[in-house]
């Protein structure tokens, strides 16, 4: 069976939970089916068609959205294939434990966009609200796996306790980046906010704006050895989301290690 293209009606006045909305649920289902599928509205639950016009979509495992989805929180939680496109902004949680498949936003997502993801591809072509890229509250772990990036800016906590998988941020990220982070990699292409790397266990947090960008904690020390060839790998990784990364492999870097309050093997490299 073909995709679905879903057109906004007229916003909700409660917030909308579409978790369950995704191309491998719907693909199973005949139109009236789709129509009737129940989602969470404040304590009740309704038919999707009461907020959606519902068309087929010519693509395989591809669902559109079409409108502003501020108000509809979920969009794509636990995707595990296929192909989501919202034309405009969600709510928050979207991407929230997605495994596999491609989701893009055409415009900017709320709070906790990407928490706890393991794979796939997630693209916000606008700004995230705070906790992006992290973990739930009362969870430990936060982003696991896949692809995160972010076209604007980043509110606070960005990658808070990470795990694994690259988040790239090109533009702005806000205080606690790379916060208790514990493996992968996060890129920023502008400048972050305080306490950048607090607690940061292992990882690579890369300043591709240089050393005005980032004011470096206490707690992490210029590293001794070279790790040229590491770089070089990482710089040419980062270079296919282009903008402030697409020349990082010509330019040094300072390597700085930490965070030694906290036993940390991670590193802060600032690109000069």
């Amino acid at each position: 069976m073909s995709g679905w293209r879903l057109a906004l009606k007229a916003s909700p006045a409660l917030r909308v939970d579409l978790r369950g909305v995704t191309p491998a649920a719907l693909a199973s289902m005949a139109p009236a089916e789709v129509e009737r599928l129940p989602v969470g509205y404040g304590n009740t639950r309704v038919a999707l068609a009461e907020f959606f016009s519902l068309s087929p979509h010519p693509e395989d495992d591809t669902l559109d959205f079409e409108g502003d989805l501020s108000r509809f929180d979920r969009v794509g939680c636990d995707l595990a294939g296929g192909r989501i496109r919202v034309e405009g902004s969600v709510g928050h949680h979207a991407g929230e434990g997605m495994r596999a498949g491609e989701l893009l936003v055409k415009g900017s997502a709320g709070l906790l966009a990407a928490c706890e993801m393991a794979g796939g591809a997630f693209t916000v072509q606008g700004d995230v609200d705070d906790f992006a890229a992290s973990t739930l509250p009362g969870s430990m772990d936060g982003m696991r796996g896949g692809t995160f990036v972010v076209m604007g800016h980043a509110g606070a906590r960005f990658a808070d306790r990470m795990r694994r998988g690259s988040a790239v941020v090109h533009g702005d990220a806000g205080d606690f980046l790379a916060s208790r982070m514990v493996a992968g990699t996060v890129a920023v292409g502008g400048r972050a906010g305080a306490h950048a790397g607090y607690g940061m266990r292992r990882g690579s947090l890369v300043m591709a704006a240089g050393a005005s960008s980032v004011e470096l904690p206490a707690t992490f020390v210029p590293a001794l050895g070279a790790a040229d060839v590491f770089w070089q790998l990482l710089a040419r990784d980062l270079a296919r989301h282009g903008g402030p990364f697409a020349g990082l492999a010509q330019r040094r870097i300072e390597r700085h290690l930490g965070d030694l309050s906290a036993d940390g093997k991670g590193e802060i490299l600032i690109a000069g």
